[in-house]
């Protein structure tokens, strides 16, 4: 009753057990059969070197007020965070100012 119960182990799958054929006697054709001589490769011309981008008055316009826009929005984030720590910090002083005038009066 109180003996485990293990399962029969698994065995891999032989080639006379598998439900996939072996791929055996696969022939590929020719990629063609019409029996020519290659022809002697000429050297391709060198690409013409072009800039990648090119920067017409639009897209230098849109380029400009994308790169406006990142640095106005990165520079708010910014500012904010420093604003939420500038008011952090003193809030902070203030509650420690008063704990230590109440601490010092209850002493006395």
């Amino acid at each position: 009753m109180f003996t485990p119960k293990y399962p029969t182990p698994d065995t891999p799958p032989t080639a006379a057990t598998s439900l996939v054929p072996p791929l055996t006697g696969l022939v590929h054709p020719p990629a063609c059969d019409c029996h020519h001589t290659p022809a002697t490769t000429t050297p391709a011309p060198a690409p013409v070197s072009r800039s990648a981008v090119q920067l017409t008055p639009g897209t230098l316009a849109v380029a400009v007020a994308g790169g406006t826009a990142v640095v106005l929005v990165v520079g708010a984030v910014l500012v904010s965070m420093l604003l939420a720590v500038a008011i952090t910090a003193a809030s902070v002083a203030i509650c420690a100012v008063v704990l230590r005038s109440l601490l010092n009066n209850h002493q006395r």
